[in-house]
């Protein structure tokens, strides 16, 4: 009587704490599995939890893709390269990563995003030398994701603005 009357506790207890957690920002079930393991948290209950918040879709992957690939194309401008990768460091497979962040369900205008991203550090880079200007930005927008392709297309953006670059 009194190990199930201690399972039902840790369930609460550890229900209410992961409605906590997910209710800051949506997580992946990665996420939230290894926030369990954290807080010792037994297998059993881990399981019946999880179940329990995927019943009430609160735990999503499909959906944790979609808000995370807004908010990197919204507050922190990224290419697809590096929103997959953080994806996939998420937890999340790569069959629901693709189609969604290449698919036609999110629409992704990377020349947009690479030139939003791109605008502030054009702004601190504005006094260098046009070679050292091309290639810290052409760094700056790799390193955020993006292909060559539309680093180039950048680069040659700028081009009008700035001589020699």
């Amino acid at each position: 009587m009194k190990k199930i009357l201690n399972d039902q506790e840790e369930f609460t207890k550890f229900y209410d704490r992961a409605l906590k957690f997910l209710s800051y920002r949506p997580r992946s079930e990665k996420e939230l599995l290894n926030w369990f393991k954290k807080k010792k948290v037994s297998e059993k209950t881990q399981t019946l939890i999880l179940l329990r918040l995927k019943e009430q879709n609160l735990v999503n992957d499909e959906e944790f893709v979609k808000w995370w690939i807004e908010q990197r194309t919204v507050f922190k401008p990224m290419g697809k390269y590096l929103i997959a990768r953080e994806l996939k460091q998420k937890g999340i497979s790569q069959n629901i990563i693709d189609p969604l962040l290449h698919g036609s369900t999110v629409s992704l205008p990377e020349f947009d995003l690479a030139k939003k991203a791109a605008e502030k550090k054009i702004k601190t880079y504005k006094n260098l030398p046009p070679l050292e200007f091309r290639q810290k930005l052409s760094a700056f927008l790799a390193r955020r994701g993006f292909s060559w392709e539309i680093v180039n297309d950048i680069l040659s953006d700028q081009r009008p603005r700035r001589n020699n670059i």
